[in-house]
């Protein structure tokens, strides 16, 4: 078998991560920790959410991103692609959250359009917002207004409530810029009570561990960004880190790798396995294709149905396949489970 460090050269593309992730022997494949439970092969429950990557275009390079976003990246949707996106959700009315993502999703030329006209279909708009985009240059300023008007949920970024460990994690200054944005939201309604605003905050654990208790960090949270900052927020999602794109680079040179992998592995929760987000979410990628979930998306793992692009979608066939797994999925069935909405158990 090759050392760590020489298959590390091999994985930079999305092919030879899942070869690299799979190639560890001694671990039971994920596929017979489903069995036993009756989950294998996995598969749809009812599709309720419609996630969507605007692009990986972002004005950060987060060291934990498992997009590899950042200012490089040239991957933007068209505006004929959303045109599509907005036909299936016209004619798909189980979708009931479309869920929009990136990169950085507001750096999408067509962003505002395509929120206005989601909206005009009676859809909830949640949308994946890094915080610094905000504050990042005039142009966005405005962001926070346009999101309380079209009564838009915001879910952001935000590691630790502190500077040191939300820099070291995002970039220098990246805290600082972030309780800016936050107060700017704060003052167009979200967070406060009654406004219908909602404002979640997104945890990832800063090192090669899994997250805390969802509800103790929240309140832990909620605390400390107000005594500090004057922060109000509705809700924390906790995400366990997903061994993929730069996470799985910090794993691998800081001598983490394996033992993160076994502790996935041992920590599998039944419950977590079966709340899955796969099974409730469609991910579509800022090409078009179609995806059981972001993650897979990155990993380049299409649906394993007929229907594996937005131009030949198929209810039927989506509803009906079977759900692509691999190693990674130990990620989200870990501890407490982790989803785009945090916690599953």
């Amino acid at each position: 078998m090759k050392s760590l460090s020489a298959l590390k050269s091999e994985w930079s593309n999305a092919e030879r991560q899942v070869a690299f992730l799979e190639q560890a022997g001694h671990r039971e494949p994920f596929y017979k920790q489903l069995a036993p439970l009756g989950l294998y092969p996995l598969r749809p429950t009812e599709t309720s959410i419609f996630q969507v990557n605007l692009g990986k275009m972002c004005n950060q390079v987060c060291r934990h991103c498992h997009v590899d976003a950042g200012p490089d990246r040239k991957e933007i949707m068209t505006q004929e692609t959303m045109q599509k996106c907005l036909e299936v959700l016209a004619s798909n009315p189980e979708f009931k959250t479309v869920d929009l993502t990136g990169g950085a999703p507001e750096m999408n030329p067509h962003f505002g359009w395509f929120v206005e006209q989601i909206k005009a279909l009676d859809r909830h708009v949640l949308v994946r917002c890094n915080l610094t985009i905000i504050v990042a240059n005039p142009k966005y300023n405005d962001l926070p207004q346009f999101y309380a008007k079209h009564a838009v949920e915001v879910a952001s970024s935000l590691p630790f409530y502190t500077s040191d460990r939300t820099d070291k994690q995002r970039g220098d200054g990246v805290f600082t810029a972030s309780i800016q944005a936050l107060s700017m939201l704060n003052e167009a309604g979200y967070g406060q009570i009654n406004s219908g605003l909602v404002l979640n905050l997104v945890y990832n654990p800063a090192g090669a561990f899994l997250p805390a208790s969802q509800a103790a960090l929240e309140a832990e949270y909620k605390r400390e960004l107000l005594d500090r900052h004057g922060i109000y927020f509705n809700n924390l999602f906790v995400i366990t880190n997903m061994p993929i794109s730069r996470y799985l680079t910090y794993l691998i040179d800081s001598g983490n790798y394996e033992a993160y992998m076994d502790k996935l592995v041992a920590s599998f929760n039944p419950v977590a396995a079966k709340n899955v987000m796969c099974r409730n979410t469609l991910s579509i990628g800022w090409d078009g294709y179609i995806y059981d979930c972001d993650f897979n998306q990155m990993l380049e793992l299409k649906v394993n149905c007929g229907s594996t692009h937005i131009n030949n979608y198929s209810r039927q066939d989506l509803q009906n396949r079977e759900i692509s797994i691999g190693q990674h999925c130990y990620g989200c069935t870990a501890g407490s489970g982790s989803s785009c909405g945090g916690a599953t158990s």
